[in-house]
C-alpha cells in the first residue's frame, strides 16, 4: 500500500516536472490570466477536482485489491 502511495506521489510530481520544464513561458502566460478569476471560481474547480480525486482513489483501491 505503502509503495503505491510513493509510486502516486512520485508519478504526479515527474508530470508536474515536466509540463513545468516544457511549457515554462505558457505558465507564466497561464498565471497571468489566473490571475483575473475570481477567488470563488477557483474554489469550486479545486472541490470539483479533490472530489474527483477522492473518488478515483477510492475506487481503484476497492476495485483493484491486490
Amino acid at each position: 500500500m505503502l509503495e503505491l502511495f510513493l509510486f502516486g506521489i512520485g508519478f504526479v510530481l515527474l508530470f508536474e516536472g515536466l509540463v513545468y520544464f516544457f511549457f515554462a513561458k505558457k505558465i507564466k502566460a497561464m498565471f497571468e490570466m489566473i490571475k483575473d478569476i475570481k477567488a470563488e471560481k477557483i474554489r469550486n474547480f479545486s472541490t470539483i477536482l479533490i472530489i474527483s480525486g477522492l473518488f478515483l482513489i477510492y475506487f481503484t483501491l476497492k476495485f483493484y485489491k491486490t
